[in-house]
C-alpha cells in the first residue's frame, strides 16, 4: 500500500513569504510605502510568546515595519482598547493582530470589534466575516487561507469535490467552509454533536480537521486517496515512558498521522504543515491591507 504524499508547509510558506517580500520591495521603491504590522500580546502565555516572536521575525525579514506591544497579565480591557484605538489611527500601521487567547477576565469580542476592519489582518471582525460569507473581497483568517493555498497547490482544481470540515470555530472551521464553498466544493461542517462522525468523514475527498482533540480522526475515518488537512495543534505526553515520566510533551494534530498516511492521498504533518502557512498568510494579509488603504490594486 502506497504512503500518502506529505504536504510540506515549509516549502509553500517560504514561497509565499518570498513573493510577499518581493512585492514589499516594489511598494517601497515605487510608492514609498512600507506595510506595517502591529501585534498585541497580553500576558505570559508561552505558546503565544513563541507565535508572536515568529510573526515579528518573519515580518521584518519580509521588509515590513513591525512592532510588538507586550502588555502585562494585569492589563485591563480599557488599556487594551486604548492601544487598539491608537493603532487604528496610526498611518504607519496597516495591520493589527490581537494575539489570542487573552488572560482570564478579558473579553476578546469587543476588542476584536474595536479593530478597524481594514486593519483586521486576522480576519475576525464581524465585517470581514460578513464579507467572506457574501463572497466580497475582505481580509480572510490566516489559517483557513493557508489551508486553501495548500489544497490548490496540491490538488489544483477543487470544483465538485466533497469537503468535510470537522470543527465550527470562527477562527478556522466556519471560514474555511466558506472558502471551500467559494471554490465550488460541496461542504459539510461536522462537530462534536454530529451523529456518526466517522461515517460523515469517510465521504470526504477533502477532510479538514480543526476540532482541537488529539488524534481524533482515525485511519478508517478517511476515504482512500482523500486530501487531509490537519489544523490541530495539541500537546500530549511522549509515547516513550521515560520521557513521559519527565513531563515532556510533543505536538500532535487532530488526525492519527501515522495510521492516516496509509490511507490518505495527501496529508499535512503536525508540526510542519498548516502552522507555517498561518504566519506567511498574515504577511500576505498585511500587504493586501496596506495596498487597499492606499488605493492600490491588491
Amino acid at each position: 500500500m502506497s504512503q500518502a504524499q506529505i504536504i510540506d508547509g515549509k516549502i509553500y510558506a517560504e514561497k509565499l513569504r518570498s513573493e510577499v517580500a518581493a512585492e514589499v520591495a516594489v511598494l517601497k521603491e515605487t510608492h514609498g510605502l512600507q506595510p506595517g504590522l502591529a501585534v498585541i500580546l497580553v500576558g505570559e502565555d508561552a505558546a503565544s510568546q513563541v507565535y508572536v516572536r515568529s510573526k515579528g521575525e518573519k515580518s521584518l525579514e519580509a521588509g515590513m515595519h513591525s512592532v510588538t506591544h507586550r502588555l502585562p497579565q494585569a492589563a485591563t480591557q480599557e488599556e487594551i482598547l486604548a492601544l487598539i484605538q491608537a493603532l487604528n489611527a496610526d498611518p504607519k500601521i496597516h495591520g493589527i493582530l490581537l494575539q489570542l487567547p487573552l488572560p482570564k477576565g478579558l473579553d476578546e469580542k469587543p476588542l476584536i470589534t474595536a479593530i478597524d476592519p481594514e486593519k483586521d489582518v486576522d480576519g475576525l471582525h464581524v465585517v470581514n466575516a460578513g464579507r467572506l460569507a457574501q463572497g466580497v473581497a475582505g481580509l480572510v483568517p490566516c489559517t483557513p487561507l493557508g489551508c486553501m493555498i495548500l489544497l490548490r497547490e496540491t490538488l489544483g482544481e477543487l470544483s465538485g469535490k466533497r469537503a468535510v470540515v470537522v470543527g465550527r470555530s470562527i477562527l478556522v472551521g466556519r471560514p474555511i467552509a466558506q472558502l471551500l464553498l467559494q471554490a465550488d466544493c460541496t461542504v459539510t461542517i461536522a462537530h462534536s454533536r454530529t451523529r456518526d462522525l466517522a461515517e460523515v468523514c469517510r465521504e470526504a475527498d477533502i477532510l479538514v480537521a480543526a476540532v482541537g482533540r488529539p488524534r481524533l480522526i482515525q485511519a478508517d475515518w478517511i476515504k482512500p486517496g482523500a486530501a487531509v488537512i490537519d489544523v490541530g495543534v495539541n500537546r500530549v505526553p511522549f509515547d516513550n515512558p521515560e520521557k513521559a515520566a519527565q513531563g515532556k510533551t510533543k505536538l500532535v494534530g487532530d488526525v492519527d498521522y501515522k495510521a492516516a498516511q496509509k490511507v490518505a492521498g495527501w496529508i499535512t504533518p503536525v508540526p510542519g504543515g498548516v502552522g507555517l502557512m498561518t504566519v506567511a498568510c498574515l504577511l500576505q494579509n498585511t500587504l493586501i491591507a496596506a495596498k487597499r488603504q492606499h488605493g492600490l490594486e491588491a
